[in-house]
């Protein structure tokens, strides 16, 4: 799939033809691993999840002392949280895929919410455009190649 040169509405349409297309094939094992996911993640723990020692590392082997996006320690901005760059609601299929995650501080995880990465990447434009350089390092470019429509 060539990214390259597509404007900014196009990436969006594609991404959105994509998710409705596979959401609506989802196997047993997507349900089972997107369960599995919800056990795993949560390092900081959670009401519904358990901290996993699992995510502890992982998070602990993929992330620096401060967050990618706003540059804060994690220790002094409420700590670390596994994110999806592309948001588990609309694909649920990649909620186990590591190349989907990043490890970023629970302030930016609650500002990116759900979107959409291009739709994210936008938002950090129009709002943060300081930090939209660091943010467009971590694009899921090879993750984003990947998806069949």
């Amino acid at each position: 799939m060539d990214l390259e040169g597509k404007e900014l509405n196009e990436l969006f349409k594609l991404a959105d033809e994509i998710g409705r297309r596979r959401y609506h094939k989802l196997t047993r094992q997507d349900l089972e691993d997107y369960k599995k996911f919800d056990h795993w993640r949560y390092i900081n723990g959670d009401s519904e999840c358990g901290t996993t020692p699992e995510s502890r590392e992982w998070a602990k082997n993929h992330s620096d002392w401060h967050c990618p996006i706003c540059g804060i320690r994690f220790s002094e901005c409420g700590g670390r949280t596994i994110d999806h760059k592309l948001p588990r609601s609309q694909y649920p299929w990649l909620s186990m895929e590591y190349q989907n995650f990043w490890v970023i501080c629970q302030p930016c995880n609650q500002e990116k919410g759900e979107m959409h990465w291009f739709e994210y990447e936008h938002y950090m434009f129009i709002h943060h455009p300081d930090r939209l350089d660091d943010v467009q390092l971590a694009r899921p470019t090879q993750l984003l190649k990947s998806l069949k429509t």
